[in-house]
């Protein structure tokens, strides 16, 4: 079999594991807007099939890992190659844990329901939050299809905004919780469902730093932005 045929088959194999993370992704993506209109209307139908959902999102992440793993012991990637794969794969645990905390929301969602004190948080700050980290994610899948360094650190400065968000609505509840003692128990779950919505956003960003990793081979974990744009130029 001639080398230019094992290159083809190599690179049938690589859009075939990319194309599957791009479906988890998309699959994820629905899992949170049904966790959003869950809160948003506080429908315990839809948080239960969030965790339908998440079944799925499991199986996929089992299913991606497994191909990965064959494709390194048969190709030996190297250079680039091997650096997709390892983002494919670390990719694919973010978009899981993404699953994770999303099915958190769902479940706190219901708990907050029980409560009966649903109505008297400030919830719709949240969903702004909400809407926010679902969005970077799309983003984040966007640029990772394209293997665009330039929205990747967009991403990495947009997630900024989520984490103040997510300041502000904490900042709000405990005036809450000292102003009515009686909201305290609805106001954890907030807060846990708010800090979900956070990780999301951390999350996105993950991603986007692999994009970054995939192209240049330059690790902008735990960096200051001027040494990601550095490293991008």
């Amino acid at each position: 079999m001639s080398d230019k045929h094992l290159s083809t088959q190599f690179d049938s194999e690589l859009n075939g594991v990319s194309s599957r993370v791009m479906e988890l992704g998309g699959l994820v993506e629905s899992q949170i807007r049904q966790a959003i209109y869950a809160f948003s209307q506080f429908s315990t139908e839809a948080a239960d099939q969030v965790a339908e959902i998440e079944q799925r999102v499991n199986q996929m992440e089992v299913e991606i890992d497994r191909e990965l793993s064959s494709i390194i012991a048969r190709r030996q990637p190297t250079a680039r190659d091997l650096r997709l794969l390892i983002a494919i794969s670390k990719t694919t645990a973010n978009l899981e844990r993404v699953g994770d905390e999303t099915t958190k929301i769902a479940r706190m969602v219901k708990s907050i329901i029980a409560s009966g004190s649903a109505r008297a948080l400030p919830s719709s700050d949240l969903r702004v939050a909400a809407d926010l980290a679902s969005g970077l994610l799309r983003k984040a899948l966007d640029a990772f299809a394209r293997l665009d360094t330039a929205a990747a650190v967009a991403i990495l400065k947009e997630d900024d905004a989520i984490d103040k968000e997510f300041d502000g609505f904490v900042r709000k509840l405990i005036t809450y919780m000292m102003e009515d003692p009686r909201t305290i128990s609805a106001s954890l779950d907030l807060l846990f469902l708010a800090k979900a919505i956070e990780r999301i956003g951390d999350h996105a960003k993950n991603i986007a730093e692999f994009i970054i990793y995939i192209v240049k081979g330059a690790d902008v974990r735990h960096v200051s932005m001027q040494e990601v744009e550095s490293a991008v130029q």
